[in-house]
């Protein structure tokens, strides 16, 4: 019995010496990758000889890195540089629980990654990774930024003029109205996932009043894009229309 504990002892220390290696590892890896990309959105929540597991937007995307072969001679960093054979990314939202603006930015996300093709041939080394991380990055904080806009408008909308907001597929519906101006009038904006780096495209439908697309195109060209295009695309219409 003894030296059956002794032996369990003894297995226990060298699983624990793995598990501290491989934090190790783990952390080099971050530091280095942190490194390479100083603008990140990203976190590791796995890192092996294996494989690479990072998550995205409050651990709602999963973005999963497998490795191949160690590549000989090649380092990255401190640890030997390997092949990459596969990478994925699979949605951890719940969509029936997320309300509509998180269903839109990853929707516009997956539309990001899903142009981009085959995304192991962008990166088949771990040299690429920090390229392709830094890439997704960039993405996700835009989009991240004009969730938090449409959730700003549904909040406040009301000092805007703006009676209502509705998000279907990739289309943000903007129903604004106002007595003193006796206007009513829907504006829906199409977006993409290179928000907020170009002019939207639009279409206004008027309800009540004789403003329409032509005056709501007037105000909208003075908005020039940028950060929070929306909120600023928002109250400018409100300033010179209602």
């Amino acid at each position: 019995l003894c030296r059956e504990l002794s032996d369990l002892e003894t297995e226990k220390e060298q699983v624990l010496a793995e598990i501290k290696q491989l934090q190790k590892k783990e952390k080099s890896c971050e530091e280095l990758l942190n490194t390479y990309n100083n603008f990140n959105e990203w976190e590791i929540s796995e890192w092996s000889d294996q494989r690479a597991v990072f998550t995205f937007l409050y651990d709602s995307i999963e973005f999963t890195v497998v490795f191949g072969s160690p590549i000989s001679g090649d380092f990255f960093g401190e640890i030997p540089c390997r092949k990459i054979v596969s990478m994925s990314f699979e949605s951890l939202l719940d969509e029936e629980a997320a309300p509509l603006s998180s269903l839109l930015v990853q929707r516009l996300i997956f539309q990001f990654i899903e142009s981009k093709g085959c995304w192991q041939e962008r990166c088949p080394t771990l040299h690429y990774l920090p390229q392709v991380l830094h890439d997704i990055s960039l993405v996700v904080s835009r989009c991240k930024v004009l969730g938090e806009e449409i959730e700003f408008l549904e909040k406040w909308g009301g000092k805007f003029n703006l009676l209502k907001t509705d998000i279907n597929d990739t289309k943000v519906k903007l129903l604004f109205s106002s007595s003193t101006a006796f206007a009513k009038f829907e504006l829906t904006v199409s977006l993409s996932a290179n928000y907020p780096s170009a002019s939207l495209p639009f279409t206004v439908q008027t309800k009540i009043g004789n403003i329409g697309k032509e005056e709501v195109a007037a105000v909208l060209s003075k908005v020039p894009a940028g950060h929070h295009y929306l909120r600023r695309m928002v109250s400018l219409i409100h300033q010179n229309l209602l």
